[in-house]
């Protein structure tokens, strides 16, 4: 297989190894509930999954607006939302969720579907107007701010994430988590609506000041909770009628991509699940890597494939458009200039920021053949423009929705004979 190839057919068939109905059926055990809730990117494809084990069961999914199928077993309603950005079809949505697991009464039994994307596919503000929540999760996205410190102050001006949505139901809660974040912790997925939070309106604010974002009305509200006017978000060990368990995560996709591509053959090597940081210096940090495999044999000695994930962030300081993998994509390609790699950065989503693409492919002659096309990657980089740069080049990754949500891919095949 044409090494190209090899790597984009790494992703694809890893996305097919942890779809969601793989993942859950281990955990589709027990009693049947009463009510299935699921919100997030892999919504549908989880609600049906859960539905095919327990058949007739009521249902609520909130998956992204633009999803291709859109279409849900009988009794199930769908109320698409919006990401990354929440809109007035969130709250609606949110809305709809509290109602529906509010009417439960004790002794019955909720089933929550939860993947990522759910922070702004299910908003409910409080203290603020959707309006400046919108605004707010706008300014902390364009300063870089990771989805921790996000989510921090998310759950801080929301009725429904940091544990509130179970903390206004009766029954008794099993949620079933698909990780989309570093290091898989239950209260940072999808703002665990469903999970304790051990977060404070006091780290809230500090992550405004951090990012020297003002959003007025969220600091007064933040004050507020800070000075005991506000309640804060249940605590660990406040919601024992609920029951967390992480099904499915980063590291299964990388170690699924493993599987695949050393059945053809190929040695891969999987760096960590776990990079942050920006997708600039996340670039340089594999790019050095490759040119000390090849120049010494360490600490691997080539021909392999590294695989990393995790999520990268981006400052943004120009007006383009594109997403962090499409960003390290060509960051990776300036720091290595002449002597490229085949490489590719996507989000297992299939949808990388401001752009249509998952991500970005790159081959050993991608610079070359930009500059034939008069494109100077340091131009682009300067102005955040990732995704023009591949879309002129003819190198973005376009999959559309994938239903899925657990973290970026990166393979670079480093070079050598295969």
């Amino acid at each position: 297989m044409e090494r190209r190839a090899l790597l984009e057919h790494s992703f694809r068939s890893a996305l097919e190894a942890v779809a969601p109905a793989h993942l859950l059926a281990p955990f589709l055990t027990g009693p049947r509930p009463d009510l299935v809730l699921a919100f997030g990117k892999a919504a549908l494809p989880m609600l049906r999954a859960a539905l095919e084990t327990y058949p007739g069961v009521p249902g609520l999914a909130v998956p992204p607006r633009g999803t291709p199928d859109l279409s849900a077993p009988p009794g199930v309603e769908v109320l698409p939302g919006s990401h990354p950005v929440p809109d007035e079809h969130s709250v609606r949505a949110a809305e709809a969720a509290l109602t529906r697991v509010r009417a439960l009464p004790a002794g019955a039994r909720l089933l929550v579907l939860v993947s990522g994307g759910g922070s702004a596919l299910l908003s409910a503000p409080w203290g603020v107007t959707l309006a400046q929540k919108q605004a707010l999760t706008r300014d902390l996205l364009r300063a870089g701010a990771n989805i921790v410190e996000i989510n921090a102050v998310r759950k801080h001006l929301s009725r429904v994430k940091g544990g509130w949505l179970a903390r206004a139901t009766q029954a008794q809660v099993r949620a079933l988590l698909l990780s989309d974040v570093i290091g898989d912790d239950p209260s940072v997925i999808a703002s665990g609506p469903t999970v304790p939070d051990p977060t404070t309106f006091a780290e809230a604010l500090d992550v405004l000041d951090r990012y020297r974002v003002e959003a007025p009305e969220a600091r007064a509200h933040l004050r507020a909770g800070i000075q005991g006017n506000l309640p804060e978000t249940p605590k660990p060990g406040e919601l024992p009628h609920v029951e967390n368990v992480v099904i499915g995560s980063n590291r299964v996709l990388l170690e699924a991509a493993r599987r695949v591509l050393e059945e053809r053959g190929v040695r891969a090597v999987i760096l960590s699940d776990t990079f942050a940081g920006e997708a600039r210096d996340l670039a340089g940090f594999h790019a050095s890597l490759v040119r000390s495999i090849r120049a010494y044999g360490t600490p691997f000695r080539g021909p392999l494939v590294l695989l990393s994930g995790g999520e990268a962030t981006v400052t943004v300081r120009g007006d383009g458009w594109g997403g962090r993998n499409q960003e390290f994509a060509l960051a990776l390609l300036h720091e290595l200039g002449e002597r490229g790699v085949y490489a590719l950065s996507a989000g297992s989503d299939g949808i990388d920021g401001r752009s249509d693409a998952a991500g970005a492919s790159l081959t050993p002659d991608s610079l070359a053949r930009a500059r034939s096309l008069g494109l100077d990657p340091r131009d682009f980089l300067a102005r955040n423009d990732s995704g023009s740069f591949f879309a002129a080049l003819g190198d973005a990754l376009i999959t559309g929705p994938t239903g899925h949500n657990v973290g970026d891919y990166r393979a670079i095949l480093v070079e050598g004979e295969l």
